[in-house]
């Protein structure tokens, strides 16, 4: 095939800021894939193989063609090579009975990477950027042009939304200000006073948003339009090939918050520790700021299943990331880059979170009280956070299995009166009140959960007896102990 008039101008007019010239004959050279991937962070581009810095074009050994054509794609397919991948494929054309290769690369969606390094185009030159922050923080924002949580949904109502949770939401903005101006919106004042209702650019009708259905949405709602959302919470100290406890969370980013921190409470001893003359809880003070994060901050654009693992000496969250550097953050020369920030306003609001920045601190200061270590936080496609563990923190306390099982007729008053109900706690024990024959899925489809948690609660509701299963899974039924 001739190679197409446009294309041959863009040779003519020599190599720049979008155009670079190869004159690999037999095969393609490494800092071709440099070029790669500063077209991707800057406009795109244009790659032409067999051409001459010059312009001149000796073209390629057609004996090689198809292998160099292979290699390409090989390589940029490669994520230790191109992060993320890229899926481009070299078209061949006939310039004067010579072969030329040539390869267009459009503008990347997020920051590349070549083998770990950031490239950024500057003229005809590939300037390999990652050692400077104050570059590298100017890329990412040029590519934050937008936010994947602002996605507009002009098809689902604001009643297609939990109102229990947005009145949940106006309750907790009282522990910080009774007067807060919520509590006299209606459901769509509120939402719109956060950003959480749009216009779609592309239709010009409003709508809600992603981020008001991952805080507000059902559970069958948010899985509809984020079908890989979830939160994976492992516990691993004894079992350490697999693990010892799991929680796989699949629900709005409020309860989430709720079930990782119950997850972390239930695993991790409450420390000894005073702030001053205060006794204060370092332990939820850590999980208050790493769970907030881990929610809040995450690239929800992303399949990466964010995690948080306790471990006998460490606790580690993962979550995918739009990162703005690379490498161990700094506290002193930290600067914080909002990541959702109509989420981060409402956790702000209800008072899981504090100011842009303050997370880091406060989980250094804590730390230090917990275990007396320093908490390491790392920046990268995958956002790193590790909290150092005492032995202390994961250690087995409290009465042995053989206590725990004597005297197992005492009265269930005794064992439960300490037992705080949650808001999800209360709607299962009101069902079952009122239906103790239902199945697990039969409950999830009247509470519109997900069919996981709905174990983990009713798990949850037996270990604390307050509620109790009478008969077989398919005969039984459910009696509630407790009504909180």
């Amino acid at each position: 095939m001739i190679l197409p008039e446009n294309l041959l101008n863009l040779i003519r007019q020599g190599e720049g800021l979008t155009v670079e010239f190869k004159k690999s004959s037999t095969d393609i050279t490494k800092d071709v894939y440099d070029t790669v991937c500063s077209f991707s962070n800057r406009e795109g581009g244009h790659i032409f193989f067999g051409v001459k810095d010059n312009g001149t074009i000796p073209g390629v050994d057609k004996d090689y063609v198809e292998q160099m054509k292979k290699n390409f794609v090989t390589t940029i397919n490669n994520e230790s090579k191109i992060y993320p991948p890229l899926y481009l494929t070299p078209e061949e054309y006939e310039v004067d009975g010579r072969i030329v290769l040539y390869v267009y690369v459009p503008i990347g969606k997020t920051v590349y990477r070549n083998a770990g390094r950031i490239f950024d185009r500057s003229n005809e030159s590939d300037i390999d950027i990652t050692d400077n922050a104050d570059m590298v923080f100017n890329l990412y924002a040029r590519k934050q042009s937008t936010y994947f949580v602002n996605k507009v949904y002009p098809s689902i109502p604001i009643s297609g939304l939990r109102h229990d949770l947005m009145d949940r939401a106006r309750r907790m903005t009282r522990v910080n200000n009774d007067h807060h101006p919520w509590v006299d919106m209606t459901d769509e004042e509120m939402l719109r006073s956060c950003g959480l209702i749009l216009e779609d650019p592309e239709t010009n009708k409003e709508g809600i948003t992603l981020a008001a259905i991952l805080l507000f949405g059902t559970d069958n709602r948010i899985m509809s339009v984020l079908p890989q959302h979830k939160t994976d919470a492992i516990f691993r100290v004894f079992n350490v090939d697999r693990y010892d406890d799991r929680d796989v969370v699949i629900t709005n980013l409020i309860e989430s918050y709720d079930r990782l921190m119950e997850f972390g409470k239930k695993h991790l001893n409450d420390v000894f520790t005073l702030d001053g003359i205060q006794r204060v809880s370092a332990r939820d003070k850590i999980l208050r700021e790493i769970i907030s994060n881990l929610l809040m901050h995450r690239d929800f654009s992303s399949g990466y299943v964010p995690k948080l693992v306790i471990e006998r000496d460490k606790i580690t969250t993962e979550n995918a990331n739009l990162a703005h550097g690379h490498g161990n953050l700094n506290l002193k020369t930290f600067r914080p880059f909002a990541k959702n920030p109509p989420i981060a306003k409402v956790f702000r609001e209800i008072g899981l979170a504090d100011e842009l920045g303050s997370g880091m601190r406060n989980s250094y200061k804590f730390t230090k009280m917990y275990s007396g270590g320093e908490p390491s936080f790392t920046e990268a496609d995958v956002f790193t956070t590790v909290i150092p563990l005492s032995e202390a923190a994961t250690a087995t306390v409290g009465p042995t299995t053989q206590d725990t099982t004597q005297d197992t007729t005492q009265d269930t008053t005794q064992s439960t009166a300490q037992v705080v109900l949650s808001e999800r706690d209360k709607m299962l024990v009101n069902l079952l009140m009122k239906h103790p024959n239902y199945s697990q899925t039969k409950i999830a489809e009247e509470l519109d959960w997900d069919v996981n948690t709905v174990k983990y609660y009713m798990n949850k509701l037996k270990k604390n007896s307050v509620i109790m299963r009478h008969g077989t899974s398919q005969s039984g039924y459910w009696e509630v102990l407790y009504k909180g």
